[in-house]
């Protein structure tokens, strides 16, 4: 299901420690290990597969990439580490 609001004004903090499973269905910034940042809004996570909704400035567009690009993630707000 696509969000329905934008996401969030401010960018998170970017954490040492993060998992994209602890982000599902929330808005989540995403660095990736090629230097790309933007917002997404996971919506299935499968092994070595993320795909969900990318924020592209106007709307949400669906987007999927490899688990294994991404470099960090932090949930709006940034979950407690366990």
């Amino acid at each position: 299901m696509r969000p329905q609001s934008p996401p969030p004004a401010n960018r998170p903090p970017k954490p040492y420690a993060s998992y994209i499973i602890d982000c599902i269905y929330q808005n989540t910034y995403v660095w990736l290990r090629n230097g790309q940042q933007f917002w997404f809004y996971p919506t299935r996570i499968e092994m070595g597969e993320v795909s969900g909704y990318r924020w592209n400035v106007a709307y949400w567009e669906f987007y999927g990439f490899d688990e294994g690009l991404i470099d960090a993630v932090a949930c709006y707000p940034t979950p407690t580490p366990y």
